[in-house]
């Protein structure tokens, strides 16, 4: 098949996509696939004469783990999508979305592709959009019965709280309402700190999320097509899982996590019904927190998951015996199926 790899983006995620789409392209090209890698906002300015022969070059190197922390947005005032990616998407016979964050995760992207009557991988725009909003998610968690913890929705621009009295208490945790990577996360103890967290996360999204602090294991599982994968526990050098613990290489990954046989089926099942509740297809990674009772709290879900080689997702289905060519074929083939 012909496949184009959309990768890059202008979120504060690009570097890790770029990183991702590198990996996945020349895993599809072992694969024995055509592949064209794509910077999503790049583009090509022009197309030669016969396009059918960019699928033949060389899918471009995977990025060594340092890059990704001197590049984030260096992009900012490029066009979301750029010239000619409708035109070679149409091209291929499915496109890989390797976005994280941005247009590529909120359901921009998504929409843009059913109207340029592209198939892609991963899920559609309404799943992508309520998933990356995270007041809306976590409304259909509790919809769903699936615990969460209690949060606010702040607004950064008015500088006011959205439809409640902003009581979370401390400590607490301030994020935007929707954003990855840990990027612009803030731990907050005092009523002191709270303008400076709010600020910070402010220059990521006008939306912001001020969140109970829930203490416990950091969980995450993914769901694969009909399957639950098995969890993950993070346990990151200092500090928490943010942005250089997800991918300096010294956080510890225990995958099977070490949990007791009522948990993990708890935890299997708050996936599942997760991932029907956002509207989900093919592939989604969920973070959890369990706490010293034993209870789970779901904080998010994420649509597309990193695959980067320290990513979480890739080693999930390692750990059931599918490798990551075989998983990027894998997701490839649900794509395909669905038409």
């Amino acid at each position: 098949m012909k496949i184009a790899v959309l990768a890059g983006g202008n979120s504060t995620e690009r570097a890790v996509s770029l990183s991702s789409g590198a990996r996945i392209a020349n895993a599809l090209k072992r694969n024995g696939h055509r592949v064209l890698l794509l910077d999503i906002c790049r583009g090509l300015a022009e197309l030669p004469d016969d396009p059918e022969i960019l699928f033949d070059r060389v899918p471009a190197p995977e990025p060594d783990a340092g890059c990704l922390f001197a590049e984030t947005a260096v992009l900012p005032e490029a066009a979301p999508v750029g010239a000619n990616i409708a035109e070679l998407c149409r091209l291929a016979d499915v496109a890989f979305l390797a976005l994280h964050g941005g247009i590529g995760e909120d359901g921009t992207l998504q929409a843009f592709l059913d109207c340029a009557g592209v198939c892609y991988t991963g899920s559609g725009a309404v799943g992508s959009m309520l998933a990356m909003e995270k007041d809306l998610s976590k409304r259909l968690f509790c919809a769903a019965d699936i615990p969460t913890p209690e949060w606010a929705l702040y607004d950064a621009e008015k500088q006011a709280f959205v439809g409640s009295s902003g009581k979370i208490g401390f400590p607490c945790v301030v994020k935007p309402a929707n954003g990855g990577s840990s990027v612009g996360v803030s731990f907050v103890e005092s009523e002191e700190e709270l303008a400076p967290a709010l600020k910070t996360a402010g220059a990521f999204c006008r939306r912001l999320l001020v969140e109970r602090r829930i203490f416990g294991r950091e969980l995450t599982v993914g769901v694969l097509g009909e399957r639950v994968l098995p969890p993950v526990e993070i346990l990151p050098p200092e500090g928490f899982y943010d942005y250089r613990n997800k991918y300096n290489g010294k956080t510890v990954e225990i995958c099977p996590a070490s949990l007791s046989p009522g948990v993990s089926a708890r935890l299997a099942a708050y996936a599942r019904r997760a991932f029907e509740a956002l509207r989900l297809r093919d592939y989604a990674r969920f973070d959890f927190l369990l706490d010293e009772q034993e209870r789970l709290w779901l904080l998010e879900g994420n649509t597309l998951p990193g695959m980067t080689p320290t990513s979480l997702f890739p080693k999930e289905a390692e750990t059931v015996g599918i490798s990551y060519d075989a998983l990027c074929e894998l997701l490839v083939q649900l794509s395909v199926r669905r038409g």
